[in-house]
């Protein structure tokens, strides 16, 4: 969708505030944004027509708004994330009225009338978005196995003996056996592993409307390092699926001997761009 960064264009702002965009909906109740405070405080969040349809903003003050000024927000754990958890409690204040669809983090335009322009220029896609996912909601779905054992180390052989080679061939013999062994139980862990995540997506996106498949989290991520990630997927499904998918994740849980982990309902930011 076309939006106007304000780190792009504006890095050296004349007017006093920006327009940050943080939703497009159908319709909306402003008394379900009173108290937010968005990203800016003193500035109230509020509904924004354009068309049929609604914009979520907010004014920001424009000169802590610029490239270098956002940079310098994003470079900041913590700052990123109070700004995330801000932009993402406005989409959910705004979803709980009616199909939302997020925008990214940091849409902002000049102002108002340009913020109005720029998005009813794209009115046909979110109109086409909001009924793609009206009355659906995002899940997250992450799969965890065991990760392999590291078996017993295969220790190298000992050194040729002055005489009689064969306790020295035989222990090479064993040695190469060891370590054949635990190649092909390290590839068995491997395959059953893609099975085992194969077998549980197909199974669930029979229920979705939509999926994205992403990639999944290895150990330094998860912090696990007992189990192996081996699906991390998101799934659009409509409301009256919702029961089945749960139903179908404890049976998974079951029948695969995995460790099934779902999350949601969302709104699903992973499906908005797809139009």
């Amino acid at each position: 969708m076309t939006t106007e960064r304000l780190g792009t264009r504006l890095d050296t702002p004349t007017d006093a505030t920006a327009t940050y965009v943080f939703a497009v909906c159908r319709q909306l109740d402003p008394g379900a944004l009173t108290g937010l405070t968005g990203l800016a405080d003193g500035f109230p969040v509020r509904g924004l027509r354009f068309g049929s349809l609604t914009a979520v903003v907010q004014h920001v003050p424009a000169a802590e708004f610029t490239e270098d000024a956002w940079q310098q927000r994003l470079s900041d754990r913590e700052e990123l994330e109070h700004c995330a958890r801000a932009h993402h409690d406005v989409v959910t204040a705004a979803a709980a009225c009616g199909p939302t669809a997020p925008l990214a983090l940091a849409t902002l335009y000049r102002g108002d009338e340009r913020a109005r322009q720029a998005l009813a220029a794209d009115t046909d896609r979110f109109a086409a978005v909001l009924a793609r996912i009206e009355g659906h909601a995002e899940w997250g779905v992450k799969v965890y196995l065991p990760a392999a054992a590291p078996g017993p180390a295969a220790t190298a052989p000992p050194g040729p003996q002055v005489s009689g080679g064969g306790a020295a061939g035989g222990a090479g013999r064993a040695y190469l056996e060891r370590k054949r062994g635990l190649h092909q139980a390290r590839e068995q862990h491997h395959d059953r592993a893609l099975r085992t995540a194969e077998d549980i997506d197909t199974a669930l996106s029979r229920l979705a409307t939509a999926t994205r498949r992403l990639r999944p989290h290895g150990p330094e991520l998860t912090g696990e390092k007992h189990r192996l990630q081996i699906l991390n997927a998101t799934y659009l499904v409509s409301s009256v699926r919702v029961r089945r998918l749960l139903e179908a994740v404890a049976g998974l849980r079951q029948g695969t001997g995995a460790d099934v982990e779902v999350s949601g309902p969302w709104v699903p930011y992973s499906f908005v761009g797809e139009v």
